[in-house]
């Protein structure tokens, strides 16, 4: 993963952040040469009428521009109910509903900044020849917990079995369900900045097109301030716990990186509650080892 300049600017939301002294001009240090003939035996005086020549002006617009700051990260409080998936997008003016051309599921808000800079991607990339949509953008609360309690009941297979049968145990059954799926409370999908981008299936990635597709994400999304934060695992430098690898899931840093830094200050364990195996989460350790387990490439 490459991070890229092209953080936007946001509404509730962040950006992460010489001048020169210029040298001589040419022409000064022609103007000064001047009064020295060439090295000989000897030195010659200029006349006595000689009138020295007067450097020329230096032009402004030839002089080093002092390098311009970024705007400071913002420092307002984001409330609890952003951190943990308790809002309505469709009225809240921080999220923006993903325009059709680019839905590629049912839900189809996300914060504003990202939704903007997913557009801008998508146009660039397609009159490269490559399509992206989004699968899946912001989930509440309630979404998550669908998924989570559907997978925790037998309802939806985890690898071909039902995990209510096969793995009985509370702490097990929940590691089974976090290969890919988060607890309720903890979703980066809950603040709106992240995006599951044309499938959820892994194989995809190894077919010629989502190679294609991948290969261009990894080389050219970071310059939209995307980042894939559910990067490989295990080698050196990489991740050592959390979520497999999702070649899938994009982030927008800008805003992402924000949410991160306060998430663990404000959700304490008595927020990952409400749904079925909640009492897991704090042995897990769900907060140290999967909120916070991402790519290092993706850390600002």
């Amino acid at each position: 993963m490459r991070l890229g300049p092209a953080f936007a600017s946001l509404g509730f939301s962040v950006c992460m952040l010489a001048a020169c002294s210029a040298n001589p001009s040419h022409d000064e240090a022609s103007a000064q040469a001047a009064f020295v003939t060439p090295a000989t035996s000897e030195t010659t005086a200029p006349p006595a009428d000689a009138t020295p020549p007067v450097p020329a002006p230096t032009d402004p617009a030839a002089e080093p521009e002092p390098a311009a700051e970024p705007a400071a990260p913002a420092t307002s409080h984001l409330a609890l109910k952003y951190l943990i998936g308790d809002i309505d997008p469709a009225n809240d003016p921080m999220f923006a509903r993903i325009p059709d051309k680019y839905q590629g599921g049912s839900r189809v808000w996300g914060h504003k900044d990202a939704v903007a800079a997913f557009v801008r991607m998508a146009e660039d990339a397609e009159v490269n020849g490559y399509k992206l949509k989004i699968v899946s953008a912001f989930r509440s609360f309630s979404d998550q917990k669908q998924i989570w309690e559907d997978k925790w009941t037998g309802k939806t297979l985890v690898n071909g079995k039902k995990l209510n049968v096969a793995t009985p145990d509370p702490k097990e059954r929940a590691l089974k369900i976090l290969t890919y799926s988060s607890m309720p409370a903890t979703s980066r999908h809950h603040w709106g900045t992240d995006f599951d981008i044309n499938t959820v299936s892994p194989g995809y990635f190894n077919t010629k097109e989502g190679k294609r597709i991948y290969d261009w994400l990894v080389g050219h999304a970071s310059e939209y301030g995307f980042c894939q934060v559910y990067s490989h695992k295990g080698g050196e430098g990489e991740r050592t716990s959390g979520y497999e690898e999702e070649k899938w899931h994009w982030s927008y840093l800008p805003v992402a990186s924000w949410y991160l830094k306060q998430y663990p200050v404000d959700v304490g364990y008595e927020h990952i509650a409400g749904f079925m195996g909640s009492e897991a989460a704090k042995d897990i350790d769900v907060i140290k080892t999967y909120v916070e387990a991402i790519n290092p490439e993706c850390l600002q």
